[in-house]
């Protein structure tokens, strides 16, 4: 069936660029089209009612028209703003990469509900979490699953025996982990991965809730570790460097 000439939807602005002298084009991020980009005509004027609804990372129910290229938006109301992660530069960092890490991993117009509630509830827990970098290695790996990319911490990704318990590499390549038997013959895009970022791994792709997470006691070097094979895994996959990963690295406390 026809989509209609005019729509209404909520989502999540993930990217804002500038056009022309007034205009801005916004990525969204919806609950039932999935990625979604449009036009917000003279969204940049002061006077503009749109102006301050249209902020990136910010929830909105949003109405739009159909156009030959972009869509336009007609109306639109903020739901959430996220105002905790505003005010504090490192949880931002944060809420900006996942933002690219959602668009870097949609294609326009595939819808995955799941997805819009995966990154609406990071970005709630976001807020008031004292864990983020937990969280960011929860959503990492809950959005790679969702995107066709789960990883393989099990079985060997090439022989499919079980893993013993050992120290392993994961081949990106492969999208998984590799026995001591399978690893001469992998080739590039290997990381060292330890016993316990497995388990940890596991557990994070297990729970369903962010809530059971939350109370995990896990060393800051072992959250590093994670966040390492984790982050040449993603680089592999969406074959370049993020942005906002250099800005959560710059803005981290040391």
């Amino acid at each position: 069936m026809a989509r209609p000439r005019t729509y209404k939807t909520e989502a999540v602005v993930l990217r804002q660029m500038s056009l022309g002298e007034a205009d801005r084009i916004l990525t969204l991020y919806t609950t039932d089209l999935g990625k979604v980009r449009a036009v917000a005509r003279g969204v940049r004027r002061v006077n503009s009612r749109m102006r301050g609804h249209l902020e990136l990372l910010n929830q909105v129910s949003i109405s739009l028209s159909q156009g030959r290229e972009l869509d336009v938006v007609i109306e639109v109301q903020i739901v959430q703003s996220f105002r905790g992660l505003r005010e504090d530069l490192p949880r931002l960092s944060r809420a900006l990469y996942m933002a690219e890490l959602v668009d870097g991993f949609s294609v326009e117009r595939a819808s995955s509900h799941e997805v819009y509630v995966l990154l609406l509830e990071a970005l709630g827990w976001l807020e008031r979490t004292a864990h983020a970098d937990l969280l960011l290695r929860y959503f990492e790996i809950h959005l790679l699953a969702q995107s066709g990319y789960r990883p393989e911490l099990y079985s060997c990704v090439e022989c499919r025996t079980a893993l013993e318990p050992d120290h392993h590499l994961f081949s990106c390549a492969a999208g998984g982990i590799l026995c001591p038997d399978c690893r001469g013959g992998a080739g590039d895009a290997m990381v060292p991965i330890s016993l316990n970022a497995m388990k940890v791994l596991r557990f994070l792709l297990r729970e369903r809730e962010y809530a059971r997470v939350e109370g995990l006691k896990v060393s800051a070097g072992l959250v590093r570790e994670i966040e390492g094979v984790l982050r040449v895994y993603i680089r592999f996959l969406v074959e370049r460097e993020l942005k906002s990963a250099a800005f959560v690295n710059l803005v981290s406390p040391k």
